[in-house]
């Protein structure tokens, strides 16, 4: 149910909206006529005048709402930037699969009707917290909505990793790398890599093994409240052999012999809005669910 009133509303889209112009200018004159006070992003604010632009981190600092406008990739971007704030998001697909979207620009005005009449639920979906210590330094901090990876980049070699619950470890492991996802990002790359279909609601985390050199190494899901930390126990012998840690298939950072990323939940959420019930449809129509 509904559990606030929205008076701020804030708009983000992709980099390249411009064929979407149209759409943005009807929403902004909409919003403005319910009486709701808008803030663009920086995207919008160049080819608007007279609309200040803002950051995503201080846009979502602000407002009650924030319509995304995009494909997955946005709303990923959008959800890795989530400030303590409890922000409700309508997602609007004007990218490609849209799986996480809840209408396309054509029901958009149809969408926002129900929203401000308060005929919506939220749909609320968990994040991961990722750190990275280097010694007993901590080198980086982020987010992600649907997944981490460790992988070897172009390099083929097999990478050697700890995995440890709760500092108690569990298994040393050789392979291509590894997936740590939320139930959210189950239908992405750990899905290809042979992991489970979670429902969004289960409180879990997905760790999926990239081509594992055993085959008794198989995909396993572990409660979120627990801490995951992966070890890289693969010592360089070339400096072309890079591996990476990739947040969400798009933020890379370089991890060195002996890092050590740490993952939980994170004790912020996304809060998509959701006018239907609609998580099996999407898998259907979006993936193909079940086709023979």
């Amino acid at each position: 149910m509904p559990s606030k009133k929205i008076q701020i509303v804030g708009i983000i889209t992709k980099r390249n909206h411009k064929p979407h112009k149209k759409t943005i200018e009807e929403l902004i004159r909409y919003l403005k006529k319910k009486k709701k006070e808008v803030l663009v992003d920086n995207n919008i604010s160049e080819y608007f005048s007279g609309e200040t632009g803002y950051n995503k981190e201080q846009l979502l600092a602000r407002v009650d709402l924030v319509i995304v406008l995009g494909g997955d990739g946005t709303l990923l971007k959008t959800a890795r930037r989530l400030t303590r704030k409890k922000t409700l998001v309508l997602a609007v697909n004007i990218g490609n699969l849209g799986f996480l979207s809840e209408c396309q620009p054509d029901k958009l005005f149809e969408t926002l009707n129900k929203v401000f009449a308060g005929k919506y639920v939220e749909d609320r979906r968990s994040v991961l917290r990722v750190t990275i210590y280097r010694g007993a330094k901590k080198i980086h901090t982020c987010l992600a909505l649907n997944d981490a990876v460790i992988n070897q980049g172009a390099f083929a070699r097999l990478i050697e990793m700890d995995l440890e619950f709760d500092n108690l470890k569990v298994v040393k492991f050789r392979g291509d790398g590894m997936i740590v996802a939320t139930p959210t990002g189950s239908t992405g790359h750990s899905l290809s890599a042979g992991g489970p279909i979670i429902h969004p609601y289960i409180e879990g985390l997905i760790v999926t093994p990239i081509c594992p050199s055993s085959l008794s190494m198989r995909p396993i899901i572990i409660p979120d409240r627990k801490l995951l930390t992966v070890t890289v126990a693969t010592q360089r012998r070339d400096e072309a052999a890079k591996i990476g840690l990739t947040l969400d298939g798009q933020d890379t950072m370089e991890l060195h012999y002996g890092d050590k990323i740490k993952i939980r939940r994170s004790k912020r959420y996304l809060y998509l809005i959701r006018t239907r019930h609609r998580y099996y449809r999407r898998l259907r129509n979006k993936l193909n669910w079940g086709d023979l």
